[in-house]
């Protein structure tokens, strides 16, 4: 998607398989999902890209409950759920809310440079939807070290970066950043990171030589965002043919 952005492209998206190669068992992963993805140009910051995704998702949301209202209140007979509440402007909360959030919650921070557990996420959805009314929201100014290599930095300071985490009814559905457009910063990353480049990443990185608009995207599991959105109790209830450790077939 970035090259195509490198292109001729100024907005990219893909719908497609995703696979997780990773021993995991929890209610809410998947080792295959559908992954819906964007990646679009920028004119001065990635809060563009978080007002496309804020927009796209309340038409969806607010399309699915007026056209399809009878099958919501099927599904709703035997999972409850409310409709999910937006702001009208995207709410973006930034790394250092969120902690000071969590700290009063007793949450032990520690450096503020860690991810969030579940619980965590769970109680800042509880306190965002109690302050800002709305079930779907932005945190935005992640950490560098817990992002991929492709992350923009933060200019005012690189420990954090120019990232985000999209959440629904306080737990995450997506992943996205600002992108990393300059080649040579991210060789220095990459060394940061001890990553070795190698010819894979050639002709990713060959490909911002020739010029690239800065750019940012973004990454849903369809499955999750159907497993929050209707108060499932597990995910694999969201895939017709749930994919994970122990299930391959059918």
């Amino acid at each position: 998607k970035q090259m195509a952005i490198s292109s001729v492209f100024a907005r990219v998206f893909e719908i497609g398989p995703v696979f997780r190669a990773k021993n995991s068992h929890p209610r809410r992963h998947l080792c295959e999902f559908t992954g819906l993805d964007l990646e679009m140009s920028i004119e001065d910051h990635y809060e563009e890209t978080l007002e496309v995704i804020h927009g796209v998702f309340k038409h969806i949301f607010e399309g699915l409950e007026t056209r399809w209202g009878n099958e919501l209140s099927v599904i709703r007979e035997q999972y409850p759920s409310e409709r999910v509440t937006f702001t009208d402007e995207p709410c973006i909360l930034h790394w250092p809310e969120a902690q000071e959030i969590l700290t009063e919650k007793g949450f032990d921070m520690g450096d503020g440079l860690g991810d969030l557990t579940g619980a965590m996420e769970l109680a800042l959805g509880e306190a965002v939807k109690q302050k800002y009314g709305t079930d779907f929201f932005m945190l935005d100014k992640y950490p560098s070290s817990i992002r991929p290599f492709y992350t923009m930095p933060d200019p005012d300071d690189p420990q954090f970066s120019n990232s985000y985490d999209i959440f629904l009814r306080g737990q995450e559905i997506c992943s996205g950043a600002q992108r990393c457009h300059d080649p040579d910063l991210v060789v220095e990353i990459l060394e940061e990171k001890g990553i070795e480049a190698g010819d894979g990443l050639k002709a990713y990185m060959e490909s911002f030589r020739h010029g690239v608009s800065p750019h940012a995207g973004a990454g849903f599991g369809m499955e999750r965002v159907v497993f929050y959105y209707l108060g499932l109790d597990n995910v694999r209830k969201a895939s017709m043919f749930p994919r994970d450790p122990n299930r391959c077939t059918p």
